[in-house]
C-alpha cells in the first residue's frame, strides 16, 4: 500500500527508487550509475531528509551502500544551484550520521565517514546533453579561491538520451517513458488526461506497470502536482522579472518542486519571502 509522507507531497521518482519496499529498484538504479553490479538491496540503507526531522527541507533519495553516501535527486527543469542545495543535504545527512551513531567530531580521532556521490537526473525539455558537471565554485567570482567546492553529476534521462544507462536500469528506463509519454500528450489535451492516458498505457510487461496502475489515483496526484506549480511557478517567475522584481524569480528557481516552500511561495507574506530570500541566499544582486 502507498502510504505517503504527510509533510510534504511525494514525487513520482521517489516513490518508485527511494522507499524500503523498492530497494531492490534503489540498487539497479545505483548499479547503472557506477557500473557496478551489487546484488544484495539490503545492503542499501535508506536515510533520506524528510520534513519531519528537518522542516522545509527534503531530497528525493539518499542512502548509504558500500561506504557510500549517495544523494539522488530529480529535476525537470535545469537548476545551476543543485551543488549548493547538494551541500545543504549533505551536510544535513552528516550531522544526522553523527548523531545517530554518537560520533565525536571534538576528539583526536579522525572520522571515517562515507564518501558523498552526489546525481541529478534531469528530464526537462530544455536539450541538455547526455552528462554535465555543475559545480559550486561557478557560483563564485571568476578570480576567487574558495576553500570548498562541490560537484554535481547530472544526467539527462530523457528517453532519446543516456542510452547506456537507460539499458542498464529497467525502471529508470520505464520512468523515462511515463515522463516522456506525459510531455507528449499533454501537447495535445490536458495534464490530467494526459497523466491518466499514459498510465493506462504503460506496457504489461513494465516492471513499474502492476504499482502504477494499482496505485493509479495517487499517482496521478503527484504528477499533477509536480507538473502544475512547475508550471505556475514558471509564469510566477517570468512575471516577476518582468516588474523587475529579481529576488523573487531567483527564488522560485531556488526550490524544490513538490516542497513546503514550492507551495508557500504563491501566498507568501511579505514576511515569509524575506525569511525565504535569508534560507536560500537570494541578495538583491
Amino acid at each position: 500500500m502507498c502510504n505517503a509522507n504527510k509533510e510534504y507531497k511525494d514525487r513520482l521518482f521517489h516513490f518508485l527508487f527511494g522507499r524500503e519496499e523498492h530497494k531492490d529498484w534503489t540498487l539497479s538504479l545505483y548499479n547503472a550509475v557506477r557500473g557496478s553490479d551489487y546484488i544484495n538491496a539490503e545492503e542499501i540503507r535508506i536515510n533520506t531528509i524528510d520534513d519531519v526531522l528537518y522542516l522545509g527541507m527534503h531530497n528525493d533519495i539518499s542512502f548509504l551502500i558500500v561506504g557510500e553516501l549517495n544523494l539522488f535527486e530529480q529535476q525537470s527543469s535545469f537548476n545551476p544551484n543543485m551543488p549548493l542545495r547538494m551541500l545543504q543535504y549533505t551536510a544535513k545527512l552528516y550531522s544526522k550520521l553523527v548523531k545517530q551513531n554518537h560520533m565525536n567530531y571534538y576528539g583526536s580521532r579522525l572520522l571515517e565517514l562515507p564518501v558523498p556521490k552526489l546525481v541529478v537526473f534531469y528530464n526537462g525539455s530544455t536539450d541538455k546533453p547526455d552528462e554535465m558537471t555543475l559545480n559550486l565554485r561557478d557560483s563564485f567570482p571568476a578570480d576567487a579561491d574558495p576553500d570548498i567546492d562541490v560537484r554535481v553529476r547530472m544526467i539527462n534521462i530523457n528517453p532519446d538520451h543516456s542510452a547506456a544507462l537507460l539499458e542498464a536500469c529497467r525502471p529508470l528506463r520505464e520512468y523515462s517513458w511515463v515522463i516522456g509519454k506525459i510531455r507528449e500528450y499533454n501537447s495535445e489535451m490536458s495534464l490530467v488526461d494526459a497523466i491518466s492516458k499514459t498510465i493506462d498505457e504503460i506496457p504489461e510487461d513494465f516492471l513499474i506497470c502492476d504499482l502504477l496502475k494499482a496505485h493509479k489515483a495517487e499517482v496521478s496526484e503527484m504528477l499533477e502536482t509536480e507538473y502544475n506549480q512547475e508550471e505556475v511557478l514558471k509564469i510566477v517567475a517570468e512575471d516577476a522579472e518582468r516588474r523587475g522584481e529579481k529576488k523573487l524569480s531567483e527564488l522560485i528557481k531556488k526550490l524544490t518542486p513538490g516542497s513546503k516552500e514550492y507551495e508557500e511561495v504563491l501566498n507568501a507574506s511579505h514576511e515569509k519571502l524575506e525569511e525565504l530570500y535569508r534560507k536560500y541566499g537570494v541578495s538583491e544582486d
